[in-house]
């Protein structure tokens, strides 16, 4: 064989990454409805104790379930995407929605304003990890949110 294809490691030799810390990083499609937050639940779980990070399972499974629901309520029955990785020494899990783009800046800040206050659980649940949580427009016309949660070990 010729070329750069040579020194190319066989996919057979190296055989399946094992699942580590520092390969946690997954992204999965949910179809909106409410049930979703338990399919999110128990994707978190499985991969957060999976991935040797067991002591945040519990208040990974709740970020994941709070950031579901909330997306759900403000815009229900829309696909969402799910991601969950490891990154710079956190658990970082992060949601996109479809929330619809307001026609006014004073509409969107309340509109945010509101979601905020509904997550209360969240934020004291993410506070015991000494992390973080947040918002934030999607910079699409058609609008979405990112919100998102970080939890330290």
């Amino acid at each position: 064989m010729k070329g750069a294809l040579r020194c190319l490691p066989s996919a057979a030799a190296a055989g399946p990454i094992p699942p580590a810390t520092e390969n946690l990083s997954y992204s999965m499609l949910l179809p909106g409805g409410a049930y979703c937050a338990g399919l999110a639940r128990d994707a978190i779980r499985t991969l957060v104790n999976r991935h040797g990070l067991g002591e945040l399972s519990e208040t990974a499974v709740l970020a994941a379930s709070e950031l579901v629901s909330a997306a759900y309520r403000f815009t229900p029955d829309r696909e969402m995407v799910l991601r969950v990785r490891w990154q710079f020494d956190a658990l970082r899990i992060v949601l996109y929605d479809q929330h619809p783009a307001h026609p006014t800046p004073a509409a969107a800040d309340e509109c945010r304003d509101r979601r905020s206050r509904s997550m209360w659980l969240l934020t004291a649940a993410v506070d015991e990890h000494g992390g973080d949580w947040g918002l934030a427009p999607v910079l699409t016309p058609g609008g979405g949110t990112k919100s998102w949660a970080l939890l330290h070990r």
